[in-house]
């Protein structure tokens, strides 16, 4: 069956589907697609009732089991004995949970170490930078000195015909602020300079580069993230300047010369073990046919990831237990993965679309997009928004305001190329963009209360998806 056809019925043909131990008054033969979408309505308003009760018995018990991911293991980047401690904890909780067929699955991932790293304005003045090596950089060897050249976006960058030879290149491209009108971070605009500045200015020439950080809001806390070298271009070391510091040199470089002094110790080591941690509740009539709720384990090294992605992994556990608590058995099956290596390379992905692409996935489910207050379930096309919008009420009670039609998840995505419906958690996403890849993402930033509906929602849309 094709993704617009699941979705197109996602609301038609459910009237028989059984609500924990509770079957649904039957549908007589015949009824119009009208009355079994209005009798499936009921059955998630009842769902969503056992949800909620079962939430309401444990309101922080996700919470804590966050404050334990990120407390405990702290940052989590691959090849870190941390993300190995991390993904068996995970096991161990799923475990706990009553969840079926728990496991690890072997995957290899890249392990990429940042090393000691500084830069420094050496002319017309000394001031020390606050900088972060890209994921997957080059290292510096030995110190780099030289001067800089400056370019005000990537665009600027590409346009130029320059020579660049011993120079270090800076583009000084910015993110946008939030777009409210169209609920726009702009994060896939700002974020091209981080993942092609370093290629583009090898091409001219240049020694290294060093980029704005990706974000419209700083404390002087610059961001990570990985970068994409070109094939056929030389490596050059690549990193990431706070905004403060990046408005610094564009202000020295229009009164003249500047140059920089620039170390980094990063360096690539043989891919290392990991694993995705899978852990299901069984369908009670068609448990061959999967609907997979997805998050990932890894973050970056500078900070605990409580919102990229720890939260997201925590809710998706969540979810299951909450089901599994309110007595909901599914009629297909329920998977949560919590996938490794998502921030560099995507290797747990690529290992989990291997190893299962020859299952049937009705539907695949991802939450990368932080924890804050609840607003929007991402729909993957026009037919699957109108057979969700009548179950909206049912989602209302955990604060889902809408659904919005996209949906996308870097983990889920091979996934859905074979045929899954798509669907994504997105939060109020204002602000998510302002710790992302930093020091600062950090268990406080997430509201238990935001965290526990959020976790309920999920739970409502896997018993949704296992049911249609």
């Amino acid at each position: 069956m094709s993704r617009l056809v699941r979705l197109s019925v996602l609301a038609l043909g459910l009237s028989a589907c059984t609500v924990g131990v509770r079957r649904a008054p039957p549908v007589r033969a015949g009824a119009s697609g009208t009355e079994q979408s209005r009798a499936f309505v009921a059955q998630a308003t009842a769902a969503a009732d056992r949800i909620a009760a079962a939430s309401d018995d444990a309101p922080t018990a996700a919470w804590y089991r966050l404050a334990e991911l990120v407390d405990d293991f702290g940052s989590r980047i691959t090849g870190s004995p941390a993300l190995d401690q991390a993904l068996a904890w995970a096991a161990t909780q799923m475990r706990t949970d009553g969840l079926d067929d728990v496991r690890l699955e072997p995957v290899k991932v890249s392990h990429w170490v940042r090393g000691r790293e500084r830069a420094t304005i050496v002319r017309p003045v000394t001031r020390e930078l606050a900088l972060l090596g890209l994921g997957g950089t080059v290292g510096t060897r030995a110190s780099i000195r030289a001067p800089l050249a400056v370019f005000d976006d990537l665009d600027a960058l590409r346009a130029s015909t320059a020579s660049l030879d011993g120079a270090i290149a800076f583009v000084n491209h910015r993110m946008p602020p939030f777009d409210d009108v169209h609920d726009d971070p702009g994060y896939l605009r700002g974020v091209q300079a981080r993942l092609r500045a370093a290629s583009e200015a090898a091409k001219r020439g240049a020694r290294a580069v060093l980029i704005r950080s990706v974000t419209a809001t700083s404390l002087r806390t610059p961001h990570a993230g990985a970068l994409k070298y070109d094939d056929g271009v030389p490596k050059i070391p690549a990193a990431a300047v706070s905004i403060e510091d990046a408005e610094l040199l564009a202000r020295l470089a229009r009164r003249g010369p500047v140059e920089v002094e620039l170390s980094l110790g990063a360096r690539t080591l043989p891919d290392a073990p990991s694993a995705n941690v899978v852990g299901e509740l069984r369908g009670r009539e068609l448990p061959d046919e999967i609907v997979l709720l997805g998050a990932h384990m890894d973050s970056w090294d500078v900070g605990p990831g409580a919102s990229d992605d720890g939260a997201g992994c925590v809710a998706v556990m969540e979810a299951l237990r909450l089901l599994r608590q309110a007595g909901l058995t599914p009629r297909r099956t329920i998977r949560a993965v919590l996938f490794t290596g998502e921030e560099y390379g995507l290797s747990g992905a690529k290992a989990y679309h291997e190893r299962h692409r020859s299952e049937r996935h009705v539907a695949a489910f991802e939450t990368d997009y932080g924890m804050a207050a609840p607003d929007a379930i991402g729909v993957g096309g026009e037919a699957g928004m109108a057979a969700m919008q009548p179950l909206l009420p049912a989602f209302g009670r955990f604060g889902i305001r809408r659904f919005r039609d996209h949906a996308f998840g870097a983990d889920v995505e091979p996934i859905v190329g074979d045929g899954a419906a798509a669907f994504n958690l997105q939060p109020d996403g204002h602000h998510y963009f302002d710790i992302h890849h930093t020091a600062a993402d950090t268990l406080d930033k997430i509201r238990p209360e935001d965290l526990r509906r959020n976790a309920a929602a999920i739970a409502l849309l896997g018993w949704v998806l296992a049911e249609r």
